[in-house]
């Protein structure tokens, strides 16, 4: 069942996925349109989940669900899984490798590959506060206390200089 994201717990199980690159407003309507119907079926063994999305800064789709309405079992993380790689696969996007890293600069958000984020770091282009956005996060709390964060806050940390 749908319940808008600020309704759902602090406590609530995020899964944050990046896209390597920004999605287009069209394609902003049609991840909407398709979390929301999503999230109305999404159900573990036939009982309702009780979920949210969102879309930040036009490139991250945050899936979440209040566990202390019911928990999610490892086929309804499945499902939810299908569902973004169906929505790769319609919009051309990579929204999995987790190889992919992303910061900020300036107002621009940059998705580059693990080896080129060691490399900005020790060429120091990425500094312990440049932004960065930690999608290992777990919970609601730490998706909006611990996502973006500068990097000596994160780990991220561990490749600078």
């Amino acid at each position: 069942m749908f319940v808008e994201y600020n309704n759902l717990p602090e406590n609530s199980r995020v899964w944050v996925y990046q896209s390597d690159r920004e999605f287009t407003q069209e394609e902003i309507s049609f991840i909407s349109e398709n979390a929301q119907q999503f999230i109305e079926q999404w159900t573990k063994h036939g009982s309702d989940l009780k979920g949210s999305f969102l879309i930040k800064y036009n490139q991250f789709l945050v899936l979440a669900v209040d566990e202390g309405f019911n928990d999610v079992s490892g086929c309804s993380i499945d499902a939810s899984v299908r569902f973004v790689q169906e929505l790769e696969k319609a919009l051309r996007v990579d929204m999995m490798d987790k190889m992919n890293i992303s910061f900020k600069d300036g107002d621009h958000i940059n998705v580059v590959r693990m080896n080129d984020f060691k490399k900005y770091a020790k060429e120091h282009k990425i500094t312990q506060d440049t932004v960065v956005f930690n999608n290992m996060v777990n919970t609601k709390e730490e998706f909006e206390n611990q996502w973006e964060v500068s990097a000596n806050q994160s780990w991220h940390k561990r490749f600078l200089v």
